[in-house]
């Protein structure tokens, strides 16, 4: 079974810098595209950050330059570093992971199907 699991949302003040992570398990790591995404109350669902097979990442609009997202495949870990964290980034933020996806513009700009998902954490920035 494939399991997805995020960490290290907490309650912090705007300007702070905080790290989540995603441990997964039940499929080949290495070989998958992986993203986060995040939905804040009462909006849609949006994507966020994506790394590939090859470490290639991207972002989206709103986060770059901010966030930045890496992996470890020899522990099967996915993370997001967020810094200059905003009151607008209170969200719930979720990984998935997709293993046919074509590249990295797909994923994050064509609402891409991915295979697996997480149950999310939840970060929430106070100004």
């Amino acid at each position: 079974h494939v399991h997805l699991v995020e960490s290290g949302g907490v309650s912090v003040q705007a300007g702070v810098s905080l790290s989540l992570s995603c441990a997964a398990s039940g499929y080949t790591f290495s070989s998958a595209f992986m993203a986060w995404f995040r939905q804040a109350p009462g909006k849609d669902r949006e994507v966020v950050a994506v790394i590939d097979s090859d470490g290639s990442a991207n972002y989206a609009d709103s986060v770059k330059g901010r966030f930045i997202i890496s992996k470890d495949n020899t522990k099967n870990t996915l993370y997001l570093q967020m810094n200059s964290l905003k009151p607008e980034d209170t969200a719930m933020y979720y990984c998935a992971a997709s293993l046919t996806a074509p590249n990295i513009v797909v994923v994050l700009t064509a609402d891409w199907n991915m295979d697996y998902w997480g149950k999310g954490t939840l970060v929430t920035i106070s100004s």
